[in-house]
């Protein structure tokens, strides 16, 4: 089971873990080392966990063909894509350059191997993990070998059927515990209308005893801020110092604003997620206090009159006594006091009357070692998710939530 791993040094992803977020600079940087530096360190400084870039080996990338073929596009670096892609790639050299100064800014580098030879490249450099772009998921044999290696994995699923992911995950699991999949679509810009985040929760179904995450290429951030909600625990976007920049990536790439604003939004939506746990909660306390309701007389009710329950009404009332919820439990016994119209029904005046200890919003749980008292001031607890074991020998003192 690898539901939660360490994607690098120290750093846990899935579980509870913070969403690990990856600045993909991919090859944004124009080919220019120093312009690689600083978005380097814009990823850093925005938040982000990790800068990835994108590593290619060419003559194992593409054949001969491809790389001779001309390449007239607005976003070309030479007459053909062969001139375009070595201007855009960095030598090893520059790569442990980058690795060092990355390190020196204090940011988690690694790169997507794209070819066999360029992932023997990474695995000398000892990257934290290995990214697998969308156009390598079902290239198999290349899975298995990077696999092999040990090392985490991210894989991208953009392009490809369930089918295929399910084998995508067969093939990495048969070698490597540690890996993600990112739900993705290889579109840039990526329309709103094909991103398709329902598939998240399809690679949870699928997929459960590993991460899931999210690659976007669209533009903003909503989406994927929509995608940590519904549970990605690693996201990607591409990033970008300047969005007029030539090359294809840089519409559906962040500023360093727009970086900054998901990072800040993501750790926000994961505060609001919560524990699931549903209960009253100690900022819902002053609320309750003042605004909720209990049981009042509907009329004068004599000492030693049974209860029924056209007696009873539901006011906010002070002092508060028996919570609404329970007025079904005073009807058939007796009160112990004369009662005035409008008066609060308080538990004390009800002979028979126990709360049970079914609603723990309206308890603080005091706990008690026959050793040593340790007392927790305003908590709440479920039956359900007390371990009895951090206490060996434990009694409960209820008391009544004023």
């Amino acid at each position: 089971m690898a539901l939660k791993f360490e994607l690098c040094p120290g750093r846990m992803i899935g579980g509870s873990n913070p969403c690990f977020i990856i600045a993909e600079i991919g090859q944004n940087h124009q080919g220019d080392i120093e312009i690689a530096k600083k978005m380097i360190r814009m990823a850093k400084d925005c938040g982000a966990d990790c800068a990835k870039f994108q590593k290619s080996e060419l003559e194992h990338r593409f054949n001969k063909r491809a790389l001779e073929r001309p390449y007239t596009s607005k976003n070309s670096w030479g007459k053909t894509y062969g001139e375009h892609k070595r201007h855009l790639e960095f030598s090893h050299e520059q790569y442990r350059e980058l690795q060092k100064f990355a390190d020196e800014v204090g940011i988690f580098f690694t790169a997507s191997g794209m070819d066999e030879m360029a992932v023997e490249f990474l695995h000398e450099l000892n990257v934290p993990f290995f990214k697998v772009a969308s156009a390598d998921a079902n290239n198999f044999p290349y899975l298995e070998k990077t696999a092999k290696h040990g090392r985490p994995m991210v894989v991208s699923s953009g392009m490809w059927s369930m089918e295929t992911m399910r084998r995508v995950y067969q093939t990495v699991k048969e070698h490597n515990q540690n890996f993600c999949i990112l739900q993705c679509t290889s579109a840039y810009p990526l329309e709103a209308d094909d991103v398709n985040l329902r598939v998240i929760s399809e690679y949870q179904k699928e997929f459960p005893d590993i991460p899931i995450g999210y690659s976007g290429h669209e533009r903003g951030i909503y989406i994927t801020v929509a995608a940590v909600g519904l549970g990605a625990k690693v996201v990607e976007r591409h990033v970008t110092l300047d969005k007029s920049w030539k090359g294809s990536d840089h519409e559906a790439s962040l500023v360093p604003e727009e970086l900054a604003e998901l990072v800040k939004a993501i750790r926000i939506v994961e505060r609001a997620l919560g524990n699931g746990v549903k209960r009253m909660l100690p900022c819902e306390k002053n609320l309750h206090d003042k605004l909720g309701k209990s049981v009042v007389a509907k009329k004068a009710i004599p000492k030693g009159t049974e209860l029924s329950l056209d007696m009873l009404g539901v006011k906010v009332a002070e002092p508060q006594g028996v919570a609404p919820q329970d007025i079904f439990q005073l009807v058939g016994k007796k009160v112990t006091a004369d009662l005035e119209e409008d008066e609060s029904v308080t538990e004390d005046v009800v002979d028979g009357y126990s709360k049970k200890l079914t609603l723990p919003e309206q308890l603080n749980v005091r706990f008690e070692d026959k050793r040593h008292t340790q007392k927790e001031n305003n908590i709440s607890q479920t039956w359900k998710s007390y371990n009895s074991t951090a206490f060996p020998s434990v009694y409960f003192t209820l008391l009544r939530t004023r």
